[in-house]
């Protein structure tokens, strides 16, 4: 599962609420009780991890490959939320698939199945 250090972690739990229907299922915070010290959310049975960057730990994002039900509707979601179209969602020989950039530098490829 990835772990991603993120600037403004707490706007990120909201991304992917709204994006992907995420559930959050783990926060802590830092002592300041406004930072993420470390979370989780679900997207589908996945989990992925994440927290604050840091002077101690630096921005580490990542490319993530997601199916959902309706890739035309999540696509376009991903775009109202900030996200920037890295390739238009076409149909393709597994599924009709798009790619994003996310406000906090995450790349994801949004996919449905045919």
């Amino acid at each position: 599962m990835p772990y991603l250090m993120i600037n403004d972690a707490a706007r990120f739990t909201d991304f992917v609420k709204k994006v992907f229907d995420a559930e959050l299922s783990f926060t802590r915070m830092r002592e300041d009780n406004s930072t993420v010290m470390h979370s989780e959310v679900q997207i589908a049975g996945s989990t992925i991890m994440f927290c604050e960057t840091t002077e101690q730990w630096k921005t580490a994002t990542a490319n993530m490959f997601v199916y959902v039900e309706k890739a035309d509707e999540t696509f376009k979601k991903a775009i109202e939320a900030g996200s920037k179209v890295i390739m238009e969602l076409t149909d393709q020989p597994y599924g009709r698939s798009g790619g994003i950039t996310d406000p906090f530098g995450n790349v994801w490829w949004i996919t449905s199945v045919k």
